[in-house]
């Protein structure tokens, strides 16, 4: 697959900071040598000095903020340090959350595996929670994560027993179209695929302070695969 020009993927750009709307299946640093360039790499060739201010998962898409210079970078840094940056995600899950605002507070421990998991002894975490629609076997529902545990909203979604769809790592299921509509007929031979191939997470808003101390908020658009699920699963409820 032909890596995105980065040009193309800036929503906001100052002298100090570049926002970027990351999409899916593309990583925020470089995984592995041989694998396809990170975003990173990508806005290095843009702004020499570039440094990301945050990671967001492969599959994850959505606002990014990058730093050009390293005192940019020390400020957004502290920002996060302190919780100071305000980070909007938007999700759909399998099943409508208990309730139409809530907070989760479980604490989270990485494991050797790449695998992230609810723990008494972890580190504290905690998400909020509002649900924006309701279609007929799925919800759309904005997250708030107040602390930036690894893969802190897929756990706490999982938690509540509303998992994101197609977050198979934690409980998660594939959505079919299939599921949905009546009158759904394959060629002969083929397989179904998956309606989404990543599990439905975006970061839709970024909030934080530029070096001249004025707000910067930036919402990131959903990107087509998310778009077309959502106006589906309206189309269908």
């Amino acid at each position: 697959m032909k890596p995105p020009k980065f040009k193309d993927l800036i929503v906001f750009e100052n002298d100090d900071y570049i926002v970027v709307n990351k999409p899916p299946f593309l990583s925020t640093l470089d995984e592995r040598i041989g694998v396809a360039p990170s975003l990173l790499r990508l806005a290095r060739d843009y702004a020499d000095d570039a440094q990301v201010g945050h990671r967001l998962d492969r599959d994850t898409s959505g606002a990014l903020v990058l730093a050009k210079h390293p005192e940019a970078y020390r400020h957004i840094s502290m920002q996060f340090e302190n919780r100071e940056v305000s980070k909007v995600y938007h999700a759909v899950t399998w099943g409508a959350p208990p309730l139409e605002k809530f907070v989760v507070e479980r604490n989270i421990e990485t494991t050797k595996s790449g695998k992230a998991r609810l723990a008494f002894k972890g580190k504290p975490a905690e998400t909020r929670f509002t649900t924006l629609e309701t279609f007929a076997r799925h919800a759309l529902v904005q997250c708030e994560p107040v602390t930036g545990r690894m893969h802190q909203i897929r756990l706490h979604l999982a938690y509540v027993q509303t998992p994101i769809v197609g977050d198979t790592l934690y409980g998660g299921e594939d959505f079919f179209l299939s599921s949905l509509k009546k009158k759904f007929n394959l060629k002969e031979g083929e397989t179904e695929q998956p309606f989404i191939k990543r599990f439905a997470l975006h970061a839709k808003e970024l909030g934080f302070t530029g070096l001249d101390g004025e707000p910067i908020k930036i919402d990131a658009p959903y990107p087509k695969d998310f778009r077309v699920l959502v106006e589906t699963l309206r189309q269908y409820q």
